[in-house]
């Protein structure tokens, strides 16, 4: 009777303990990063410049904390800028995840901007991501969106959550290619839902499952699956997702996007491969070259885009990193009836340093 008490108690207490350990001060932290580029066309670089530029690849600052109101509630709040003003673009700030909500025993609720549950769902899969080889290039539904509700369950039997995210629809953002204007028939939703199952990080489980469905956010309509497995130095990962515009206007916007990686650890040094396929014209790479020409999204046809990445991390130190990497872009489309190269060369050599 006695042992069963004590062991009731441990478990009590275990499932507390995560609101005591909330009870946190505001801590600042941010990220420098900042990379030289030699690209063809520049459509996959930050400032959309090609030759050879320097990118600040989402530099950030922040700050971050939580208060703890009774046992089972505890407040959470963060505000996070990216910061700019390593150029001459003139914008010092832009916006970045800030929010505040409440975590208790039947899940976290947060109100403000975040990052979409559907673009979260991609865990830690993107090895070359906030940079010219991230997957948005391809990828449509990398939402972070303002006057936004996200909600995390708890975890269920240590390795599945359920989320969800919607939006305001009063305060959703109209009128660019993107999002449908008032002229275009569209189904008005403004969510977006995923389950995760495993670690993302990797590390108290092995693998990470994710599925997710975003019905409106970004215009689209789309659902997507995550895989990645972990055999010791080794992790291999593989994405998939069908796209369509919610906008009758765009409807030849619709395809599949796919990727598989592989990441392979040497001390110090991580060794990066990335291999992606799209032929829905909905990520950012076909969106920004359609944007330097004379026609619009309506005229775009027949995507056939591959993206290749290889690249290393090597760490100097547990805050710091240089890395590397070659991309090039491949493929063509019909824009406006004319064929259209996709084709580009990207070399990146870039310093990251947290804090």
């Amino acid at each position: 009777m006695k042992k069963s008490l004590i062991a009731s108690a441990v478990a009590t207490g275990a499932a507390l303990s995560s609101f005591a350990t909330l009870a946190d001060g505001p801590a600042f932290y941010g990220r420098v990063d900042l990379a030289a580029t030699n690209s063809n066309t520049g459509y996959a670089t930050q400032n959309q410049k090609d030759g050879t530029v320097f990118e600040n690849n989402f530099s950030w600052l922040g700050v971050k904390g939580s208060e703890k109101l009774s046992q089972n509630v505890a407040l959470i709040y963060q505000m996070e800028f990216g910061v700019n003003n390593f150029d001459n673009s003139g914008d010092t700030f832009n916006t970045r995840n800030t929010f505040v909500g409440l975590q208790t025993q039947a899940g976290t609720a947060l109100i403000g901007r975040n990052d979409s549950v559907f673009k979260q769902s991609e865990g830690g899969f993107d090895l070359f991501g906030n940079t010219n080889a991230d997957i948005d290039l391809l990828v449509a539904g990398q939402s972070r969106l303002g006057d936004s509700i996200t909600y995390y369950s708890p975890k269920i039997a240590h390795i599945l959550t359920l989320n969800a995210t919607y939006v305001m629809e009063d305060n959703y953002e109209e009128g660019s290619w993107f999002n449908p204007g008032e002229d275009d028939e569209w189904s008005g939703n403004t969510y977006a839902l995923s389950a995760t199952l495993g670690d993302k990080a990797l590390k108290a489980q092995n693998y990470y499952v994710a599925a997710a469905y975003n019905d409106g956010l970004d215009g689209i309509k789309a659902y997507r699956g995550v895989a990645q497995v972990k055999f010791g130095e080794l992790v291999l990962g593989a994405l998939y997702q069908n796209s369509e515009h919610v906008a009758d206007k765009y409807s030849n916007l619709e395809g599949d996007t796919w990727f598989i990686n592989a990441g392979y650890k040497l001390g110090n040094t991580t060794l990066k491969a990335s291999y992606g396929q799209d032929d829905s014209g909905l990520g950012k790479y076909v969106g920004r070259m359609v944007g330097d020409s004379d026609v619009g999204m309506e005229q775009v046809e027949n995507v056939d885009l591959q993206q290749y990445t290889l690249g290393a991390d090597h760490r100097l130190s547990k805050n710091t990193l240089v890395y590397g990497h070659f991309t090039r872009f491949d493929g063509d489309m019909l824009l406006g009836g004319n064929k259209v190269s996709l084709e580009d060369d990207v070399i990146t050599l870039g310093l990251r340093v947290d804090f």
